[in-house]
């Protein structure tokens, strides 16, 4: 069975872009971003959105996102995988993330959240890629074990990219 990904929550003043892989299980399930409760995204986009997105229902994180300028869109459009691990994806079709940030006016990085996001993230930008800066994260799966503490300067980072 193919799982598709959600369509992209970005709007034209959107300054950094954040790309995951494909939603896991529960994600799918509810439909919603980042749905299940280990995974850590909430509480590592929290410092670069300046709020605490986590305590928020799941529209007001979306729409605090994009007050923030951040937006958020997975590399994988649809592919076959069995439970929710990033090593278990098959079959990729990806989104065409050069056309998406094209339309992002004020788009300065590309932040990709964990390793298969980045592999097949460049692989999709291309060229288009050096227009913007890159920045690798540390998945904010429960699974990449470095911990929060150890994750979230990485993502505080991302703050930079928002600002000036």
């Amino acid at each position: 069975m193919r799982k598709h990904s959600f369509p992209p929550v970005v709007d034209p003043d959107v300054r950094l872009l954040v790309l995951g892989s494909l939603p896991g299980e529960r994600s799918l399930a509810e439909q919603r971003y980042y749905a299940h409760p280990q995974n850590q995204f909430w509480r590592l986009i929290s410092p670069a959105a300046g709020r605490d997105l986590a305590s928020l229902p799941y529209d007001d994180r979306l729409a605090a996102l994009l007050g923030a300028h951040i937006g958020l869109w997975d590399v994988v459009a649809s592919a076959t995988r069995p439970g929710s691990t990033d090593a278990a994806i098959r079959d990729i079709e990806g989104h065409n993330i050069a056309a998406l940030a094209a339309t992002l006016p004020r788009l300065r990085a590309i932040a990709f959240n964990g390793g298969t996001a980045l592999r097949h993230g460049l692989k999709q930008l291309g060229p288009a890629g050096a227009r913007y800066a890159i920045v690798a994260l540390p998945s904010s799966s429960p699974l990449h074990t470095i911990g929060l503490t150890a994750k979230l300067p990485a993502w505080e980072a991302l703050r930079a990219h928002l600002t000036g």
